[in-house]
């Protein structure tokens, strides 16, 4: 089969686009850094996703060791306003989730909270700050009620399997093993709202049955290449089985590109967005649901 060149065009979804900054005063925001990096705060208390900042080139994850950019962290935490999280939750532990996950987690003094792969990222993180939990259980961070829910990871998986050694930096990016995949139910408590995060386009039939979001932030990474059954498939056991009415989809921009250069969609040869965003459009339509791309560094109000 031979491989498309080039990559989409993201002026032709400038209509996605169009989610209005939060006003100063709004009680609870999101605010997407790239891939699935998502800060979610309501002032006092914030809790992340992911927190991956580094962003190395593709040269550098093909043939060099990966090692987290204190600089580029540093940069997007000022950017964000962040001096202080209650957790960083990775989605799942590959490398363009999860190589800075730690390195964050210990810059603001937030829990690291996943599955076991998760516990071998955070061997350098206080006695307590590393938190495993079950696939369904519920925990809380600061002012939010976490349910992680076993997902799975959109195919190809390039590196499967459970990380089942510590990762100390620099290693291979085949070092971050997929791990535990997680559809992140998140509840904010004084307001009842509810966010799902769904970190990669894979899913477990009948996993989030019973569960309720008013907002769905979805992973689309390498669902242009899926078949258009496997993409409805993805939307019924997400969006539509959690009765969401707006989704905002993550993790099509192209992750080795640095985040103070403008941002671009993966190319055909991984991905394709144009497929991606005509089928979830027509979807959104059929449900009466908003449908949504984010602005990079920009706080929504939830």
């Amino acid at each position: 089969m031979r491989i498309r060149p080039g990559r989409p065009r993201l002026d032709d979804y400038d209509r996605y686009f169009d989610l209005p900054a939060a006003p100063a005063d709004a009680p609870l925001t999101i605010t997407w850094a790239g891939v699935t990096t998502l800060l979610i705060t309501d002032g006092a208390s914030s809790i992340m996703t992911d927190g991956f900042f580094t962003r190395p080139s593709l040269l550098s994850v093909g043939v060099r060791r990966l090692r987290s950019s204190p600089p580029r962290i540093d940069d997007a935490l000022t950017r964000l306003g962040v001096e202080r999280l209650d957790a960083v939750i990775p989605v799942h532990t590959h490398f363009d989730h999860a190589l800075d996950s730690a390195t964050v987690a210990r810059r603001t003094g937030a829990d690291l909270i996943g599955g076991a792969s998760v516990a071998y990222l955070g061997h350098g993180l206080p006695d307590g700050r590393v938190r495993v939990v079950d696939a369904g259980s519920t925990v809380s961070a600061g002012a939010f009620d976490v349910t992680l829910i076993r997902g799975d990871h959109c195919p190809p998986d390039r590196y499967p399997g459970d990380i089942t050694a510590p990762v100390v930096q620099p290693v291979r990016a085949s070092a971050y093993r997929c791990g535990e995949a997680w559809s992140t139910v998140v509840v904010h408590r004084a307001s009842d709202r509810r966010l799902l995060i769904v970190g990669s386009a894979g899913y477990v039939e009948g996993a989030l049955a019973g569960q309720t979001a008013d907002v769905v932030y979805l992973g689309i990474g390498q669902l242009g290449v899926q078949s258009p059954e496997y993409i409805e498939t993805f939307w019924h056991e997400t969006v539509r089985t959690v009765g969401a009415h707006r989704v905002v989809c993550t993790h099509w921009d192209d992750f080795f590109r640095p985040l103070d250069r403008p941002l671009r969609a993966l190319p055909y040869a991984g991905d394709d967005l144009d497929v991606t965003m005509t089928t979830l459009a027509r979807l959104a339509q059929a449900d009466g649901v908003a449908l949504h791309l984010p602005t990079l560094w920009r706080p929504v109000a939830l």
